[in-house]
Parts: C-alpha cells; sequence; structure tokens
C-alpha cells in the first residue's frame, strides 16, 4: 500500500512521525493508501516556512496576486474531471455532487479575483486644518485552516483562497479521511504562479491541530465540522490571542404551509435531504409540515420519490442519486439513531436498515430513511444524523412550526415553501437562523455574499467567503496625517498653528 505525503515548501514530502491512518474507499470498504499524521515538530516546521515566504508574497501587489487567483480558475476548469474522480474515490459522493463540491469552491476563487477593489483602504482629505486620515488593509501574516471530509474541495478553497490573495500564508489541515484533493489543489496554486511557502498542506489528527492552535507565529484559525470540536478549537485559539472563527453542526428545518405547491416541496426534500447521502452541513433533515392535512400529502408525495431513489457508487455514473457514507463509524452512527428513533415512538415510514448493494457487500452504503410523527425529544430530532434520515415533526399552526426552528440549538439554514409572500416575509424576519431559504431548500449563498448560522453552528464574529473573508483575513490600520503649511521667513517655515 503506497503513502500519501504532505506538501510543504512547494514539494510532496514525507511523513517523519511514523503514525499514519487509512484513506478508505468507501464503496468497497477497504484501505486504499496511507496518509501520514504529523507530529507537532513537522506542523511547527511548516509553519517556519510559511512565515520566511509570507513577507515577500504581502509586498506582491493585490492585482498581481489576483492574476495568480485567475490562473488557478483556468487549471481548476482544465482538471474537473481528474479533481472529481480522486474527490468521489476517498469520500463516494457521486461525480456531479463531486463537481458541484469543486466549482462551489472556484466560485468564491473567482471571487476574489476582485482583490485589488476589495482591498481599497478609505481617505478623508483635510479632516482637520492639513490633516488627512486614510486606512489600510494589511494581512495578518500566518494563517490556518482546519477542514472537515464532507465538502475536501470547497471548503478548503472558501479558507485559502481569500486567505492568500489578501496576502498571508495558508497552512492547511484536512481531514484525514479524504485528502487528496487538498495536495492537488495546492499543486495547481503553484502551477497558477503562487510562490512556495505560502499555501502548504499538513495531514494529521489532533496533535497537529493542537501545534496549530499552540503556535504563536500562527495568526488565525479557520475550522468546519462537528460543534464540540468547533468550541474546543474556538476556546484554545482565542486562548491563545489568534483570530478564531469555526462552523460547527446543524439540524436544518424546512417549513411546508398548506398552500405550498407539494409536488414542488416533495421534490426539493428528497434533493435536499438525501443528496451527497445526507452528509452535508446545509441538509435539510427536518421537514415540518403545518396541519395534518398538509403532512399526509406530504408524506404521499415523499414516498414514491425516496423508493425511487438510487444508491451505490460513484463508478455507476449518472444513475445513481447518491453514494456510500465516509467510513464504517458515520454508518453504524446512522443506523444506531435509526433504530433509536423507531425505539423512541416514531414512525419509520421508509425503512432502509436493510439496503445491501450486490457486489458492494462491504461497502459504507446506508439506505434513505423517512420518519413521520417525530417529536422534539427525541435523538433523531436533537441529534445530527449526517446521513440520508428525513425526520417529519407534524405542527398544526405556523407559530409551532417557526418556534420548533428557533428553539433548536443550532442554526445554520431553514427554508419556508408558501405561496404567501406575508408569511414568508414574516419568516425571514422573525427566525434566529442565518440562512434563510423562500422555496429554496439548501440557501447556500453565492461567493459574493456570506455564508454562516447563528447559535451553536458557529463561533466567532465572521462569516465565510465573501466581503467577510476579506475583513477575518486583514487587520485594518488608519493613519492620521498632518503636513502644516507655512510661510518662509528669513530661510525658515513659520508654521501655522493647528486649531
Amino acid at each position: 500500500m503506497s503513502d500519501l505525503t504532505h506538501y510543504v515548501n512547494g514539494a510532496h514530502v514525507a511523513g517523519t512521525s511514523d503514525r499514519f491512518a487509512d484513506v478508505m474507499n468507501p464503496a468497497i470498504g477497504e484501505a486504499q493508501y496511507r496518509v501520514p499524521l504529523a507530529s507537532k515538530a513537522e506542523v511547527d516546521a511548516a509553519v517556519e516556512i510559511a512565515a520566511a515566504a509570507q513577507p515577500a508574497w504581502a509586498a506582491v501587489n493585490p492585482q498581481r496576486r489576483a492574476r495568480v487567483m485567475m490562473a488557478f480558475v483556468s487549471l481548476l476548469h482544465r482538471d474537473m474531471d481528474k479533481l472529481a474522480e480522486a474527490l468521489s474515490r476517498e469520500h463516494g459522493k457521486t461525480i456531479p455532487d463531486a463537481k458541484g463540491d469543486v466549482q462551489r469552491g472556484l466560485e468564491v476563487v473567482e471571487y476574489c479575483i476582485g482583490a485589488p477593489q476589495l482591498l481599497k483602504g478609505e481617505f478623508t482629505d483635510s479632516a482637520g486644518p492639513g490633516i488627512d486620515m486614510y486606512s489600510m488593509k494589511q494581512p495578518l501574516g500566518v494563517t490556518a485552516g482546519i477542514t472537515p471530509f464532507n465538502f475536501p474541495a470547497m471548503i478548503p478553497m472558501w479558507m485559502f483562497a481569500p486567505a492568500i490573495v489578501c496576502g498571508n500564508a495558508f497552512i492547511l489541515k484536512p481531514s484525514e479521511r479524504d485528502p487528496s484533493v487538498p495536495l492537488m489543489l495546492a499543486e495547481l496554486m503553484e502551477e497558477a504562479g503562487l510562490p512556495k511557502g505560502i499555501l502548504q498542506v499538513v495531514n494529521g489528527d489532533k496533535e497537529a491541530v493542537d501545534a496549530l492552535l499552540d503556535n504563536e507565529i500562527v495568526q488565525s484559525i479557520g475550522f468546519v465540522g462537528s460543534t464540540p470540536i468547533a468550541e474546543y478549537i474556538y476556546g484554545r485559539g482565542c486562548s491563545n490571542g489568534k483570530r478564531v472563527q469555526c462552523f460547527g453542526g446543524a439540524k436544518n428545518h424546512m417549513i411546508v404551509m398548506p398552500d405550498a405547491d407539494m409536488a414542488q416541496a416533495a421534490d426539493a426534500l428528497v434533493g435536499a435531504g438525501y443528496g451527497a447521502a445526507g452528509e452535508r452541513c446545509m441538509a435539510i433533515s427536518v421537514a415540518v409540515p403545518v396541519g395534518d392535512e398538509t403532512a399526509d400529502r406530504l408524506i404521499e408525495e415523499l414516498v414514491p420519490r425516496i423508493e425511487k431513489l438510487k444508491v451505490g457508487p460513484y463508478t455507476a455514473g449518472d444513475d445513481v442519486d447518491y453514494g456510500p457514507v465516509v467510513t464504517a463509524a458515520a454508518k453504524a452512527n446512522i443506523e444506531r439513531l435509526v433504530q433509536t428513533g423507531v425505539d423512541q415512538g416514531a414512525k419509520l415510514v421508509v425503512d432502509g436498515r436493510n439496503f445491501s448493494l450486490q457486489g458492494y457487500e462491504d461497502g459504507y452504503f446506508v439506505g434513505p430513511h423517512l420518519f413521520d410523527n417525530v417529536t422534539k425529544d427525541m435523538d433523531i430530532y436533537k441529534t445530527e444524523i449526517f446521513g440520508p434520515v428525513l425526520s417529519t415533526v407534524r405542527a398544526q399552526s405556523y407559530e409551532e412550526a417557526l418556534g420548533l426552528a428557533m428553539d433548536h440549538e443550532y442554526g445554520n439554514g431553514t427554508a419556508i415553501f408558501t405561496r404567501d409572500g406575508d408569511t414568508a416575509r414574516d419568516f425571514a424576519a422573525r427566525v434566529n437562523v442565518g440562512m434563510i431559504g423562500v422555496n429554496v431548500p439548501i440557501p447556500v449563498p453565492l461567493a459574493y455574499h456570506t455564508f454562516g448560522g447563528w447559535k451553536k453552528s458557529v463561533f466567532g464574529d465572521l462569516n465565510q467567503h465573501g466581503p467577510d473573508a476579506f475583513k477575518f483575513y486583514t487587520r485594518t490600520k488608519t493613519i492620521t496625517s498632518r503636513w502644516p503649511s507655512g510661510i518662509r521667513e528669513g530661510g525658515e517655515f513659520n508654521f501655522k498653528p493647528m486649531d
């Protein structure tokens, strides 16, 4: 079995810690290769290289930094098929989903091409007699990101593209479950013209994470993953004086009003609930029909759609709706939670527990599940399942449905399906959730807006990508400049006093 590497100072570097993790092919349940798990010394060495390279990169003007991003976009288009195949092989998602993963990251890179405009400061002429005042946005220095398995292309690009175009160096610690695409992205960035040492990939586990959190040179940390780890990273990073943004778990509700187009709502729920095997922080995992009649109509529309879903390996091509989940442990956890839902009294309308795929019996495939009559005290309602499981919670009024989304500890995304503009407007204004969809099931903002939840879905003051990214990866410096005027008398200047 071959070993993957780190990517440090423009080269693939073998790990020296003698610790490795297997990178699995989730469709067949077999290890493909090993990924090295970096020691603290390896992380610190990469940080030192980044710190040495960063000042020269910061001195490059924003327009030239943006040109690297322009070249990188072209290379992403060129290698789209190659990136998608590598991503699907390690994660399990279908090729169209994998291409979407790359595309949504690419769109943030495109936004970063506007860095010359986005990095402009402010200027006030004659703020006082002879006084001008202006501001500059300057890079932080060495920055770092810890990214999850479910979007191994998109989320790294959401972090390193704005960080780098702002003039920082960036250390990427990707998920050890699917590390190949992050390594490929680092290669493409240097092919695009990025100097060595500005983007480095250090694979690892908690030891590498803690090394980044504790290294005094690292100025900021970004993280996407589960809420408990987000809280840990946020607390430790902040206590070490770093700028930190952490994005955690989600439990996204979709309210279905009685006047909604039920077929449209059902199509949206199937795509949002089961796409990518439900391994998305913006997946809809809770349907909230208002009124029993609405619930019955919705279930009637959902069941045949869910039963027609095709589950299989990415190699089956366009004939597959979703693939396996990422690990055997993830599969076991989903199955445990499904059984908990049954034991606690929820009605399992579509039962995917005995799903098996001929020829792929050792793969981590999970059949689609649909629950009805779920209540908010059940584990399947409170917990982020991160699998192909949709729970239906019946509400008897709009206010009850709104309250479900507002009372849940997570606040990443939510949606409402209705034909009534007043109801939609009220929902968007009142619900305490960060991203809202109106007849849109997965309201992920485009690259020129920002992505971020509320409540226990986020820790930190600024969102990902969009204008917030340029705020997160820079510091503002404000200069007050005085050039007093004077009249030369007898070879000397007599300066006029300021008011």
